[in-house]
């Protein structure tokens, strides 16, 4: 496996669990809110901004993707909820 190939199958691992993790708690969880993920996402995309030191390869990829699961779990709640 190459180190290209590793990235996007650890990247795609990542997001589909953290992206699973939120359905589920979704799913079974009356009191998570479309606003609880959307703060949760906010306080990410700070500790993306506050990469001062350096974090590295390996944490910019489960940022990145953990970020990108966020994204797309708020985006089809929104989208869910707008539909008639």
């Amino acid at each position: 496996m190459t180190l290209l190939e590793w990235r996007e199958q650890t990247y795609r691992e990542l997001f589909e669990s953290v992206l699973g993790g939120l359905e589920r708690r979704k799913a079974q969880d009356p009191g998570f809110r479309l606003a609880d993920a959307e703060g949760t996402l906010e306080h990410l995309y700070i500790q993306d901004g506050n990469d001062w030191i350096g974090r590295g390869e390996v944490q910019d990829l489960h940022l990145g993707a953990t970020i990108a699961a966020y994204e797309h779990f708020i985006a089809a709640w929104k989208s869910e909820s707008a539909a008639p």
